[in-house]
């Protein structure tokens, strides 16, 4: 409803004034300004009727049972008529336009549900913004997340970016997955569009969401941590064939970062997984944050980046004791027997290529077939090339020529 008030402007008189020195002449009143009428509208609360109440229970309750062309009627004369009568207009609303989306009959019918779902979202924001369960941010997750569905064609989806990224901005860990998905995907579609403009904008939001779907991942009590999981490799994935993993970029953008917050584990862990999901083990920004964080808590990860580190600095003690080291942090489980047995071959590569000792290389070689029997191939051929290359017959037990062959 609206109220219109009327101001009225006051008359106003000025007096005349009179001339020095000539004949004083009475003032003439000025005339009236005339009163003007102006009209100020004034937007009350919309108003919630009994009627209102039981069309938001019959809406709902088509809802539950997924008769979404039975909802409908009901769900647009409570949207229209009474938007403040129930948060579930919004919530439910959302399923009722895209099944009224997906059975359109034609573009123009498309084109209107799409304009009214961007509607709702914003008339949400208008009367349950304050919602301290689901905020503002929230929504505005849950209308970049829609509008990729009803604008799949625009690209690339730069107002969904904004809404999107604002969102996880300020719900952090508590960002629905679809909302943390969707904003990689934006990112990712923004960066193909322009990978000049958008590179640097890219990797910071993969950097984050990765970040965040990790936390949910590893939340003991969280419901998502599973989803998490699935939704984080699927992330990485899009993140590791776009071409915007470049190492000298990442190292351009992060060299500083891992200089300035080198005391924090798990900023060091996130830098380390992330380089590794680019297979950028071999950058020097990621020994730094493998020998940073290593300092704070040694872990199998850790010491394998600083093993990393010590062989291309061709320290070969250095590098056997770090992977040594995470033979003793890895964890006791099936799954991580091949990491293990990595380990050992690398362990028994060094003792054989760069430090001669053909006797340890073969020990290593053998445990490492041992742990992990599908990959015996590359230990028998390490183990022929240290007999070949420790020459056991000698030509002083041996004519040269024979000793030779023998070798």
């Amino acid at each position: 409803m609206k109220k219109t008030f009327l101001i009225a402007a006051l008359a106003v008189t000025v007096p005349a004034l009179a001339c020095a020195k000539k004949p004083k002449k009475v003032a003439e009143e000025a005339p009236a300004v005339p009163v003007e009428v102006i009209e100020e509208v004034v937007e009350e609360e919309p108003t919630v009727t009994p009627e209102c109440l039981g069309q938001v229970s019959l809406f709902s309750e088509y809802c539950k049972a997924k008769q979404y062309a039975d909802a409908y009627g009901p769900w647009l004369e409570v949207y229209t008529n009474c938007p403040t009568a129930n948060k579930a207009i919004y919530s439910k609303g959302g399923d009722i336009l895209e099944w009224k989306f997906d059975n359109a009959a034609s573009a123009e019918e498309k084109d209107q549900i799409r304009q009214l779902a961007m509607q709702m979202y914003d008339k949400r924001i208008k009367y349950f913004g304050a919602d301290p369960k689901y905020p503002v941010p929230y929504i505005l997750g849950q209308k970049g997340v829609a509008y990729c569905k009803y604008y799949a064609e625009v690209s690339p989806k730069l107002d969904a970016y904004k809404w999107l990224k604002e969102s996880v901005n300020a719900m952090g860990y508590n960002s629905q997955l679809s909302v943390l998905v969707k904003l990689a995907e934006v990112s990712n579609e923004m960066y193909k569009s322009n990978p000049e403009k958008y590179a640097d904008q890219y990797i910071a939001d993969y950097s984050q969401v990765s970040g965040l779907l990790q936390h949910i991942w590893d939340d003991p009590a969280s419901k998502n941590a599973t989803a998490a999981a699935q939704q984080k490799e699927y992330v990485d994935g899009l993140f590791a064939t776009s071409g915007a993993a470049n190492c000298e970029k990442l190292d351009e953008l992060y060299r500083n970062y891992v200089n300035t917050n080198g005391q924090y584990l798990e900023d060091m862990l996130k830098m380390m997984k992330l380089y590794r999901s680019v297979n950028c083990t071999e950058s020097d920004v990621y020994f730094a944050a493998s020998a940073a964080a290593h300092k704070l808590q040694p872990t199998e990860e850790s010491a394998v980046g600083c093993a990393k580190m010590s062989y291309k600095k061709e320290d070969w003690k250095g590098a056997i004791d770090y992977y040594n080291e995470a033979l003793a942090l890895i964890a006791e489980e099936i799954d991580e027997e091949e990491d293990r047995a990595d380990y050992q071959f690398a362990i028994a590569s060094i003792m054989m290529d760069k430090l001669h000792r053909y006797a340890d290389a073969r020990s290593y070689a053998r445990s490492s077939m041992e742990t992990n029997p599908a990959k015996a191939g590359r230990c028998y051929l390490l183990t022929g090339m240290c007999y070949a290359a420790s020459q056991p017959y000698s030509s002083s037990d041996y004519p040269a020529a024979k000793a030779a062959i023998l070798n």
